[in-house]
């Protein structure tokens, strides 16, 4: 299970994340009052799914010794129609024929993030005093 805490003092919106071994920093743009010092929580949340993307597609390849060279994964977040859509587009540049480039894309749905956004997600928050 990953543990990860948040900290943000009186800088708008600066925000520490840290996990047991390493941190970011998070903030908000310019135009909505943060510093633009790190990515803002949305770009954060569309950075997992393209790392872990990017990450298992890799994994999956060394695997089977294929020739695959780059991944690139581009992906957006925003509302739709009261909805949140999540858009990933992959490219994969190497020696790889369809059967290969198939298997890679169905791999891509198999990452644990993926697999996260895709079902049903409950978040419990309580305080702590």
């Amino acid at each position: 299970m990953s543990q990860i805490t948040g900290h943000i003092g009186k800088d708008h919106y600066k925000t520490e994340i840290k996990s047991t071994s390493n941190s970011i920093i998070a903030d908000e743009p310019l135009s909505n009052g943060g510093q633009d010092l790190g990515f803002s929580p949305h770009d954060l949340l569309a950075s997992s799914l393209a790392a872990c993307t990017c990450i298992t597609v890799r994994m999956y390849a060394d695997r089977k010794e294929w020739e695959l060279r780059e991944i690139f994964v581009n992906v957006s977040v925003e509302k739709v129609e009261g909805k949140t859509k999540i858009t990933r587009a992959i490219e994969l540049k190497g020696e790889l024929d369809t059967t290969q480039t198939e298997r890679l894309m169905a791999i891509a749905n198999k990452c644990p993030i993926h697999q996260i956004l895709s079902n049903p997600i409950e978040i419990e928050t309580f305080s702590v005093l």
